[in-house]
């Protein structure tokens, strides 16, 4: 697989190809009480605070992700250096399977997923427990008291992020880790089918817009490292990958991977950015559909080899 450095090798037969797709994943639902807001489901608890959907279609968008993630690791859930961790923080867990997976490989180890959702299910490794909390609040847990951090697609969440990356910091015991993932949502490509002023590349300046419009930055993975070093963080590592948006490599992991980031893309986009755009750029709700159909039609249009910047960071808080 290319490195966030390396060009995606281009597969010269993808333009004339027809299968794209992956099958449909059945995944379980649970009925919950929330805003209902232009025929989608969001959170309660907090309300407004987070600008993602957490209704069904949102949770398999989440799902296909974290299979995106374990395809893009070899399977694996993280790639911090930690060694029999006692507590485990996972902070923005969503519907909780990355942190249902870690819980199960760390058995040892008391962990804790927040969310503003409760949106996890009930049956859990002993070890694991889920709590509704906004990380933006100040932390009640006591100082240096995780021995791991993990935080995944936070982008867009957090206004303040020295300050958050602080409580981070006083929260993790020394010697213990810090890990965050996050993917950068403005297309790009190296051989120039993205250009000026088309679609994909609008759709890169709409997601700056959105999150300055909202507050919340979505560019958090350009600057994730020197902000985590700044709080203090030693030994800080980035390491970088790159997502392709259908299957045009012709590295077969590339291609299949690209696959399922097209699906992602089709099962996400409305949710990403239907509460951005009508509670904060003054878009209408059928502007907002035109677009998403607009852009569903392009990113079936196999001249585009575009992909998503991937960054992993860790680092260590000093002993």
């Amino acid at each position: 697989m290319a490195s966030g450095n390396e060009p995606i090798p281009i597969d010269d037969d993808y333009a004339d190809a027809s299968d794209d797709s992956v099958s449909n994943m059945s995944i379980a639902s649970t009925i919950y009480q929330y805003r209902l807001e232009n025929g989608r489901r969001y959170h309660a608890y907090r309300d407004g605070q987070y600008w993602a959907p957490n209704d069904q279609q949102a949770r398999s968008s989440e799902v296909i992700s974290h299979h995106a993630f374990l395809l893009t690791l070899n399977d694996r859930l993280l790639l911090a250096p930690i060694h029999n961790p006692k507590r485990a923080l996972d902070i923005g867990c969503g519907v909780g399977t990355w942190t249902i997976e870690f819980a199960e490989a760390y058995p040892n180890t008391a962990t804790v997923g927040t969310d503003l959702s409760p949106i996890q299910p009930d049956t859990l490794p002993p070890n694991l427990r889920f709590e509704i909390d906004d990380c933006c609040s100040d932390w009640v847990y006591p100082k240096d008291h995780f021995d791991y951090i993990h935080i995944r697609q936070l982008y867009g969440s957090i206004a303040d992020w020295p300050k958050f990356y602080r409580e981070c910091y006083d929260h993790l015991a020394p010697g213990g880790y810090i890990e965050q993932v996050e993917v950068n949502p403005a297309p790009k490509s190296d051989d120039g089918s993205i250009i000026h002023g088309d679609p994909l590349d609008e759709c890169g300046k709409l997601a700056v817009r959105a999150g300055n419009s909202f507050g919340k930055s979505l560019m958090i993975e350009e600057f994730m490292h020197d902000e985590i070093a700044r709080a203090g963080f030693t030994d800080v590592v980035r390491i970088r990958y790159k997502w392709p948006i259908g299957a045009w490599s012709n590295d077969p992991r590339l291609k299949e991977l690209g696959r399922w980031i097209l699906f992602h893309w089709n099962e996400g986009l409305e949710g990403w950015v239907l509460r951005f755009f009508t509670k904060h750029m003054g878009w209408t709700y059928e502007g907002v559909k035109e677009w998403n159909a607009e852009m569903r039609k392009v990113l079936k249009d196999r001249k585009y080899h575009a992909y998503q910047d991937v960054s992993i960071v860790y680092a260590r808080k000093p002993l």
